[in-house]
């Protein structure tokens, strides 16, 4: 005979608490918008204004579309913060992901490994730029280019000798890794990072897409700098500011000249993000280390992994003694899970030719963008692939200009994210051309609108920075 045995009182009044707060959302007793507000601090967000808005409470979503509590359908035209890649709940991935679950969730990299780290590494390894044969997870971009950061630094100092003079690092203005101290210290936007320099290492910052002034910093800095570090093609954001052509390529050079590392950081660029799998590519650059980040398991969990050479990697080699160790790591390092989601994404990158299907949405979304271009309220639009960015010139920062177009853009159906006054477009790479053209479409009627409500009238941009 089978016996019960109760629940001592503190468990079962534990069970009865789980259980309430388990109840269907939109039950009374569940107020998702309440419960955000009263416990919730969100990145990024100025939560006085936060909590004076009613949240949009996302409760699902299918390809490029989010869908609200009230079975209202958005666009998602920032590919969940730039990391969507197919569109959501891809089948392939929901299943690669479902299936490890009936193995193992997680388990630890320090001392073990896993068939999903070991294969996706070699995945890596074979589409990334030659020459870069060692892969390292983390589980963010920032901690992927933290890691970089920390692998060129340790390196030179394994190397001995004059070499331990290089402890600074070469970056561009307006840059942006992360936001670790590391990565914040080769950042470049005031409005992320001024708060934090006292706590910051110092680094030579160089203006973007001028080599002059990044051969000579170098001609003055190179025997004490450990690495130059660069978003290739694009600043995302910077608000997409693009390099010009070539400059990679220069950047490559003269880092090779002066015998100085050179880390490409490709979490927003990364995974077709500029029409090829690695910005990269396209002026055949191989870096000595890689950030991977946002796109490497298609937006669905957290990893990244930083890739590096045979050269790098050799000089921490030696007996357990002498020290030479990387000490860096992550509890989740390699997740099984995210490891099963970026080998699934990959796949159909493969599978569903992904990136040729893209070459013709790029150019769709070129021609679209020039018509907005025209806008007397747009001051610029910059991009690259499928990456864009909307400047709607200077405005007195007070009226949120940005902000009011993202509000507008959701009465419309369409969830974008600005990065000051500068309107983001950044889709899954599977939107269907019909939902692209909606979107900026969106987009287009939005700027107007939200000009109108911030002046009374639509302003140039011209006008709006003279005001």
């Amino acid at each position: 005979m089978h016996i019960t045995q109760p629940l001592p009182p503190r468990l079962h009044l534990m069970s009865v608490e789980m259980r309430d707060r388990q109840a269907p959302l939109g039950s009374p007793s569940t107020d998702v918008g309440e419960l955000d507000q009263r416990h919730l601090w969100h990145p990024f967000t100025q939560q006085r204004d936060w909590c004076r808005e009613e949240p949009l409470v996302i409760e699902r979503a299918e390809g490029a579309e989010l869908v609200d509590s009230e079975g209202n359908r958005y666009i998602d035209g920032v590919s969940s913060l730039w990391c969507n890649v197919h569109g959501h709940r891809h089948p392939l991935i929901d299943q690669a992901v479902r299936e490890q679950l009936d193995r193992v969730a997680h388990s630890t990299m320090l001392g073990l490994t896993h068939r999903g780290a070991a294969e996706l590494a070699a995945r890596l390894v074979d589409l990334a730029p030659p020459g870069l044969d060692r892969v390292f997870y983390s589980d963010s971009g920032s901690s992927a280019t933290e890691v970089a950061l920390k692998m060129a630094f340790q390196y030179w100092q394994q190397r001995g000798g004059q070499h331990r003079r290089r402890t600074s690092f070469v970056c561009l203005r307006e840059a942006y890794h992360g936001d670790t101290l590391g990565a914040v210290s080769v950042g470049g936007i005031d409005p992320f990072h001024a708060t934090y320099s006292p706590l910051l290492f110092q680094a030579h910052r160089v203006e973007p897409g001028d080599t002059g002034q990044l051969e000579r910093v170098l001609d003055y800095h190179s025997e004490e700098t450990a690495a130059v570090i660069i978003e290739p093609l694009v600043q995302g954001a910077a608000g997409m500011r693009v390099h010009p052509p070539g400059y990679l390529r220069q950047v490559r050079e003269l880092t090779e000249r002066h015998d100085v590392l050179l880390i490409c950081d490709e979490v927003a660029t990364g995974f077709g993000r500029t029409g090829t799998m690695f910005a990269c590519e396209q002026e055949r650059v191989a870096p000595d280390l890689l950030c991977l980040g946002k796109g490497l398991t298609g937006g669905y969990l957290p990893l990244a992994a930083t890739l590096t050479t045979e050269r790098v990697y050799e000089g921490f080699l030696g007996a357990p003694e002498e020290g030479r160790t990387f000490f860096h790591g992550h509890t989740f390092t390699g997740n099984p899970l995210a490891c099963a989601a970026a080998l699934a994404n990959l796949d159909v990158f493969e599978c569903e030719g992904t990136l040729v299907r893209l070459q013709p949405k790029i150019r769709l979304l070129g021609e679209l963008l020039r018509e907005v271009a025209m806008l007397p309220e747009v001051a610029e639009v910059r991009g690259r692939g499928f990456m864009a960015g909307i400047d709607l010139g200077e405005h007195d920062p007070a009226l949120r200009l940005g902000h009011r177009v993202a509000l507008e853009a959701r009465q419309r159906g369409a969830i974008v994210r600005p990065l000051g006054d500068v309107v983001v477009l950044m889709p899954p790479l599977t939107i269907p051309k019909h939902d692209l053209q909606r979107l900026v479409e969106v987009v287009a009627a939005s700027i107007k609108a939200a000009s109108v409500s911030a002046y009374g009238e639509a302003p140039t941009a011209e006008l709006a920075q003279a005001a």
